[in-house]
């Protein structure tokens, strides 16, 4: 068991970032000492925990760069959660404490960006459920020893497992990216990957909605369209092969030009 107030008394600079190895030996020393300790070295010693961490809490930080927000913001809420996490761990349960602190420190950091830092704001049902779903990792992450996954998240809220997930997707609405900024493989820019708008769709519709109406033509009125429109024969090409006028031509096809546009009009009003 380690002596609370001996392990207070060595000397430790907080500017000094220490290894991993020697940040978990550390770690591991102090959490052993607060489980025994008095209130008085508890506080102490939960302020020397956050001191020896804030490297960890620097580097959740840095996984939220590049979302228009300052450096220097994110490495402030990302100590809050830290302190939060060094409140809030409980010793006796045996668990890492960095296995704690991590989804406490994310969870944190990510809670400010629901409150103050939305690009593009999600309706407010998944905004709720995203708070529920932060709380929710950080009690599980305290009794498991591990982060849940997003099934147990949804088991333990008693929502469907797509909510969860819709929740967590919701993490991406920060920040808007520039069209300027670099396309896929770093090749030429976002705007150059992003899709036109495809007339065939509009196409293949007006076909599906004119296709019943042309097999209702007589079998001229179809023939004096498919030569027209299809094959763009001249109207004077089209008397010839049936044998009528050229003013006959431009007559029936005015008239089937309006029989379907009746029966497209009477189609979109059924609908």
């Amino acid at each position: 068991m380690s002596d609370p107030g001996t392990i207070l008394e060595r000397p430790y600079d907080p500017s000094h970032d220490l290894s991993r190895e020697d940040r978990r030996s550390v770690t591991t020393e102090l959490c052993e000492a607060l489980a025994d300790a008095d209130e008085v070295h508890r506080e102490a010693l939960r302020a020397r925990l956050v001191e020896v961490n804030m490297g960890v809490a620097r580097a959740v930080a840095s996984q939220y760069r590049n979302r228009g927000i300052d450096a220097d913001d994110l490495e402030q809420v990302a100590y809050v959660g830290l302190a939060k996490a060094a409140r809030g761990f409980d010793p006796d349960m045996g668990h890492d404490f960095l296995t704690y602190a991590v989804p406490t420190i994310r969870g944190e950091v990510r809670r400010w960006f629901r409150d103050s830092c939305w690009m593009v704001r999600p309706a407010r049902r998944v905004q709720e459920t995203r708070a529920q779903v932060t709380a929710c990792v950080e009690e599980l992450v305290q009794e498991l020893g591990e982060t849940p996954t997003a099934q147990h998240v949804a088991d333990s809220l008693g929502i469907a497992l797509e909510e969860v997930e819709e929740a967590i997707a919701a993490d991406g609405c920060y920040h808007a990216s520039s069209l300027e900024s670099p396309g896929g493989n770093g090749v030429g820019t976002l705007a150059d990957v992003l899709g036109d708008v495809d007339d065939g769709f509009t196409r293949a519709e007006e076909k599906a909605s004119l296709a019943p109406l042309v097999r209702r033509l007589s079998d001229r009125d179809r023939e004096t369209l498919a030569l027209r429109y299809f094959h763009q024969w001249t109207q004077e090409q089209i008397a010839g092969q049936l044998g009528v006028t050229q003013m006959q031509v431009s007559r029936i096809l005015t008239r089937i030009t309006a029989q379907l546009r009746e029966g497209l009009g009477d189609g979109l009003r059924a609908a």
